[in-house]
């Protein structure tokens, strides 16, 4: 497929075509032990992923410990960790809104406390669905400033909805957008409006869900979709995807892997793992062939968006 051109302007951080997403270093869907947690950290550094994202709403604060302890032996200067604000924590550990700018120094400050760093690379607001006033008129511009003076190096919104993420593209001053879950092989909605605006306005693309909570990464009852059971449709959706996927001797992850990446907007895919092992596979996923007779075959069946670029 002809290119779409390259992003309007340099990634500002230079991040890598892939990170580490650490929301299952929190137990997001089990509990892990800190060997475990570490062990996995370690393995993706032991790969060449320079990139780790966190949130202190990731098992209340508890994959900002891990990430920092596994990193506590790395170069920083090699090393790009990416955390967020919009939400603190209780004493109990539960998370309640606050995207004031005190809010948002009083957020930082404690994942830089939990991380054991004096500094962090990226921060995004997290998840401002039900806050853009708050996020627009008061978190955005604290952020602004804390990148004006050195504190931070970039900034971003990272969301689900792909159609809220696409307000904050235009004019606001950001480096960068994550969208999870809406630019991935089951579903591309995020093509329709946010990957071009950002491409026009030279925000740069993180792509983070890339197996949709689960779903692309086995398909079967039961499997994780937006963080709940797939609805039969879904299922359907992805089990077909799989089908056309054998039939070419692909794997579904390998597809799920390397469609993302392959759009001009997306600077990086953050991938989560759970284990040494799911990280070392999602790496060779990243280098598996696939076929260009698989896209077109996906096209052709209407499970693939025709606009979505493909490797």
């Amino acid at each position: 497929m002809t290119s779409l051109g390259p992003p309007q302007r340099p990634n500002p951080l230079d991040l890598p075509a892939f990170g580490l997403g650490c929301a299952p270093i929190g137990d997001l869907y089990e509990r892990l032990t800190d060997a475990q947690a570490l062990s996995t950290v370690h393995r993706a550094l032991d790969l060449g992923i320079r990139l780790f994202d966190v949130a202190p709403r990731y098992g209340a604060g508890l994959a900002e410990r891990r990430l920092g302890r596994a990193l506590r032996d790395a170069d920083s200067t090699e090393v790009v960790i990416s955390t967020k604000v919009g939400w603190l924590l209780d004493d109990d550990g539960a998370a309640r809104p606050d995207f004031s700018a005190t809010g948002v120094r009083a957020s930082l400050a404690a994942s830089l406390d939990r991380l054991g760093v004096d500094a962090v690379d990226l921060v995004h607001i997290h998840d401002p669905d039900d806050h853009l006033g708050p996020a627009l008129d008061e978190a955005l511009p604290e952020l602004l400033a804390l990148r004006a003076a050195g504190v931070i190096r970039a900034i971003g919104v990272g969301m689900n909805d792909n159609v809220l993420l696409s307000r904050f593209v235009p004019d606001t001053g950001i480096d960068y957008v994550l969208i999870a879950g809406r630019y991935t092989l089951l579903e591309q909605p995020a093509l329709r409006e946010l990957l071009p605006l950002c491409l026009d306005h030279g925000v740069g693309v993180i792509v983070g869900g890339i197996y949709n909570s689960g779903l692309l990464a086995d398909p079967r009852p039961g499997a994780k979709y937006n963080y709940a059971s797939a609805p039969e449709a879904v299922l359907e959706r992805a089990v077909a995807l799989r089908e056309h996927c054998t039939a070419h001797g692909v794997p579904l992850k390998a597809a799920a892997v390397q469609l993302p990446p392959a759009h001009p907007a997306v600077h990086s895919v953050v991938i989560g793992a759970a284990s040494p092992a799911e990280v070392a596979e999602n790496a060779a996923m990243a280098r598996t062939p696939i076929p260009p007779e698989l896209w077109q075959d996906l096209r052709e069946s209407g499970l693939l968006d025709p606009r979505a670029p493909t490797p």
